[in-house]
């Protein structure tokens, strides 16, 4: 295991029926809102003050998390999920940081360990007053962690750079004939895959700040966008990425969070779903005055009933 860092957060949970999906494997939306947990820990273990989730920059999904009986048994075979690594193992970006988060399973009765989840995400420190907190660099203490503020500071280039091409790319879009469409005869349209939900915010999907708790809507917006994607494959759709997961401001407890998720497009063997979050208070709700809040893109996959990959549709606009 090595020598772990003053900075690393690790959080152990057991995988039970509760976690479970369809397929009987751990759902994303536990697993998102336990990532945010652990790395939000992380984060305020080195700030000393309290933090919000920016963003998730890149989530990948490599491994099912399982609930199932043991074979031959009527033992229930229960996993843990370890988090590890979920620190702050890079130089300060003023009032911002990093975090890694490396998510691990482990039959508990065999020890087996495989890699479930790797993410990285941003947090910003909440000031107490009105200033702005400047965090303290942290120590690179091996050349793991050297190699960790250096990608950190690439990444954060790419993601500057990716924002500003899309960007580019909506404006070029709204531009009158430059739309494409698909002349595909069996292409579904996209609208058939648009799905919106509606969810109150209680003092239980709170944080420890009082705003809506992210990785909870994180899993909201996981909810959504798989029931969009089931629609085109009519299977369990299965997350294997979420992209450009963007907080663009708070919501809390009394306020009303709709989510709409559409189909953007498909690959072959998978589809990315886009999804938009708006927030309303009472008076916002009845002028019909939403804040955007969140927004992020989330790629799927579905297998048969052999575990073979699901071909999806061409879709249209």
């Amino acid at each position: 295991a090595g020598q772990r860092s003053p900075m690393a957060v690790c959080m152990c949970q057991a995988v039970l029926p509760a976690h479970a999906g369809p397929r009987g494997e751990l759902g994303a939306g536990p697993l998102l809102r336990w990532m945010d947990a652990a790395a939000c820990l992380a984060a305020e273990k080195h700030a000393g003050v309290s933090c919000v989730t920016a963003s998730m920059d890149d989530i990948q999904f490599e491994e099912a998390a399982r609930y199932k009986p043991a074979d031959n048994s009527q033992m229930l075979s229960f996993w843990r999920l370890l988090f590890g690594r979920d620190k702050p193992r890079h130089y300060k970006m003023g009032d911002s940081r990093p975090v890694g988060i490396k998510v691990t399973v482990q039959d508990v009765l065999t020890n087996a360990e495989k890699t479930v989840s790797v993410a990285y995400a941003t947090y910003v420190a909440k000031p107490v007053d009105a200033g702005k907190v400047e965090l303290k660099p942290v120590q690179l203490l091996s050349s793991e962690d050297h190699l960790e503020h250096s990608l950190a500071i690439e990444r954060r280039r790419i993601r500057l750079g990716y924002v500003q091409v899309f960007q580019k790319l909506m404006q070029e879009s709204n531009k009158e004939g430059d739309f494409y469409t698909c002349e595909e005869k069996d292409a579904v349209s996209t609208e058939h895959t648009h799905v919106q939900s509606t969810e109150l915010v209680l003092p239980p999907h709170a944080n420890h700040h009082g705003n809506t708790f992210g990785g909870q809507i994180m899993a909201w917006m996981q909810t959504v966008a798989s029931i969009s994607a089931s629609r085109l494959c009519c299977s369990h759709p299965i997350l294997k990425s979420v992209n450009m997961f963007k907080f663009w401001g708070p919501s809390f407890v009394g306020d009303r969070l709709v989510f709409n998720a559409i189909v953007n497009n498909t690959f072959h063997n998978s589809v990315e779903v886009g999804v938009r979050v708006e927030a309303y208070n009472c008076e916002e709700w009845i002028k019909d005055q939403p804040r955007h809040i969140n927004s992020a893109f989330l790629t799927f996959n579905a297998v048969n009933d052999k575990g073979e990959l699901l071909t999806f549709p061409r879709v249209k606009p």
